[in-house]
Formats: structure tokens, sequence, C-alpha cells
């Protein structure tokens, strides 16, 4: 029997996320935090309407996740999120003991490996599933915005 729960899949979840904050009208960034094949957090970036500048979709995933668990620790979790996180969110991640990282497009500019911030030792890091699907709705915002 074929396993539907891939790292794709996940993506997908974050996807759907990452579209509602486009339609709100907030830099498009999904998130979910997944365990043992369940979405137990999902968010998206909500800066705007919340006018705080912390609101990204990790950090939502990460306190949503954390009350869902019932602890501050995401170990055997993992988060997927549709663009590279920010040394912001990185030294959440790492503070968190997530286990592991799928992203999918790359922030050259900002994103944490640029900048240099570190993940959790024991972090798993996969990166560039779904990454054209994630690239082209945050090119599509921006296109938008000008």
């Amino acid at each position: 029997m074929e396993n539907i729960f891939t790292d794709e899949y996940f993506m997908k979840k974050a996807l759907q996320e990452a579209e509602m904050a486009f339609d709100r009208d907030e830099i498009p960034v999904g998130a979910v935090v997944v365990v043992n094949n369940q979405v137990v957090a999902r968010s998206h970036n909500l800066t705007e309407l919340l006018n705080d500048v912390t609101a990204h979709a990790e950090m939502q995933a990460i306190t949503s996740a954390a009350n869902f668990l019932g602890g501050k620790y995401l170990k055997d979790c993992t988060l997927y999120v549709t663009l590279e996180p920010c040394q912001m969110c990185a030294g959440a991640l790492y503070w968190s003991q997530i286990s592991k990282i799928v992203f999918g497009a790359s922030d050259v500019k900002r994103g944490y490996r640029t900048l240099g911030a570190q993940l959790h030792p024991k972090t798993e890091v996969k990166f560039g599933v779904l990454e054209k699907e994630c690239s082209e709705l945050m090119k599509h915002f921006f296109l938008k915005k000008r």
C-alpha cells in the first residue's frame, strides 16, 4: 500500500495556508507542523493583521503546536513551510528542538542559511519540496504589489 503522507502531501497543506495569506494581502508564507502523519498546527503570515513583525507563519505554527502538544519542545515533529525560515524563525526553531524542517522555496536575501543562523544540531533539513509552486506564489504576490 502506497504511503500518501509524503513531504509533497504536507507541503501542499502549507501551500494552502500560504494562499490564505495571499488572499489576506499578507506575504504568502504558510506552515504546518506534523507529528505521526497528523497536522497538529497550521498557520500563515499574520504580520499585517496583527501589526506584529514577529507574526511569521513559523512562529504562529510553533506556538500552536506547543499548545496542542502541551509542551515547549517539538521533538518528533516536522515543520513544513513554503519559504526558507528567516533568522528569527530559525532561532525559535532551534529552541523548540524540532526534529525536521522541510521548506519549499529558498530565500537568498533573508533566509537563515544566508544570514548564518543555526538550527539545533539534531534538526534534519530538507529543501526544494514543491519549490516551483512556492516560488511562483511569492513572485505573483510581489508582482501584484508593484
